[in-house]
């Protein structure tokens, strides 16, 4: 699929660039060659692939969820400025 020069320039500002006029016609190659990888890409056979989210048949080693540390809330709060019902309270910034 071969983009003309008015293609390059709506796909520029769609996407807020700003080009030359001396870099259309390099972007307009550029740009072809990608649209035509894509489309030898979809013209590849997947039926009866399924979609993976990785190559590997990796598991990822995970720790079990348990609590490893005491509750310290109450030690935190005694040295905060200003605390209400466990929460600490702040200056407000946004009027």
């Amino acid at each position: 699929m071969a983009l003309d020069q008015d293609q390059v320039r709506k796909i520029a500002s769609l996407a807020r660039l700003q080009i030359d006029d001396g870099q259309i016609a390099e972007y307009q190659t550029n740009l072809t060659n990608i649209l035509d990888l894509v489309d030898q890409l979809s013209a590849a056979d997947t039926d009866g692939i399924d979609p993976m989210a990785h190559p590997l048949d990796a598991v990822q080693r995970l720790r079990a969820d348990v609590v490893t540390e005491e509750n310290q809330r109450e030690n935190f709060q005694k040295i905060a400025p200003a605390t209400e019902q466990g929460h600490y309270l702040v200056p407000r910034v946004v009027e």
